[in-house]
């Protein structure tokens, strides 16, 4: 493991690389990375970055946003299978039949969707922001894709506002019923529960806490609570242990993966580094139209 560390250290240098990694990537990937987060973090960290070459470690659609932010650059997505099938659920013909539906219509684009879907938006938002920029937003309709537990979540707070949903889901999140939280309340019953607003929204109200990754790392650092139940993608266990080790974490059920995430791997970031492949590559009509809902959130949740 110490040689893979060595050599990739080695090759960042000769290749004027920087590596960016999601919280649900494998432990050894966020060790190695020169700056860790979620979606909205590494959307930011990107705009700063002074490297030619930026390896994303995380899933396909990551790699398009800093790509986006970032035209002039190499950006290295170690492995182009790795996806988020959230990412893909709301269609170009679905937003144009909205927007004709819908006086005074917002599209807010969750920045888990591609790039081509960003397109044809109005402000993408993260977990962390979504209810800042929703709220701010001067228009009552907001058709917000893909997500649609995040976007019922964020209607809960925003009662003004008519929020029309879109059928699409984390498979991840998603799958987190009640009843599960419920056991694991029951199995658990001094630890807190931090849970993700991507679950369904019947579990969402169960949480002590609900929030973006980001922010589920910020709450259970700061809280005088010694035990939590996690509800997302397992990755995030690892930055909690490392800034509470003398806290207990638990899942809510077993094999809480997003198998996207984990296909970044060391050997897989060598390979990217020595062969500066693969790339990520858009056209730049879609590179001019994503970027400005892009912009439009980096600006809006400032």
């Amino acid at each position: 493991m110490e040689n893979k560390f060595e050599k990739i250290k080695k090759l960042k240098e000769e290749k004027d690389a920087i590596i960016l990694a999601h919280y649900y990537t494998e432990p050894e990937v966020q060790k190695i990375a020169d700056y860790v987060g979620d979606s909205y973090f590494l959307s930011e960290k990107a705009r700063q970055v002074k490297e030619k070459v930026i390896v994303m470690c995380g899933v396909s659609f990551m790699g398009e946003s800093v790509k986006l932010l970032n035209k002039d650059k190499i950006v290295l997505l170690p492995d182009m299978s790795a996806d988020c099938p959230m990412a893909h659920m709301a269609t170009v013909e679905k937003i144009k039949e909205m927007r004709e539906k819908y006086e005074d219509l917002a599209v807010v684009c969750y920045m888990n969707s591609t790039a081509e879907l960003k397109a044809h938006s109005d402000v993408c938002v993260t977990s962390a922001n979504a209810l800042k920029i929703a709220e701010r937003l001067p228009n009552k309709n907001i058709f917000f894709i893909p997500d649609q537990h995040l976007a019922r979540y964020i209607a809960t707070k925003l009662l003004e506002k008519n929020f029309i949903f879109n059928e699409g889901w984390c498979p991840i999140h998603n799958e987190l019923t009640k009843e599960e939280l419920l056991k694991a309340k029951e199995k658990y019953p001094n630890a807190k529960v931090a849970i993700h607003p991507e679950c369904p929204i019947e579990t969402v109200e169960l949480g002590d806490y609900v929030g973006s990754t980001s922010g589920i790392i910020k709450y259970v650092t700061e809280s005088d609570a010694e035990e939590f139940i996690i509800c997302t993608e397992d990755g995030v266990l690892y930055e909690l242990q490392e800034k509470n080790p003398n806290k207990k974490f638990y899942l809510p059920k077993e094999k809480f993966q997003c198998v996207g995430m984990k296909k970044i791997t060391l050997n897989k970031i060598i390979n990217s580094l020595e062969t500066l492949e693969p790339q990520v590559h858009l056209r730049d009509e879609i590179i001019t139209e994503a970027n400005k809902p892009l912009e439009n959130m980096l600006e809006m949740a400032k």
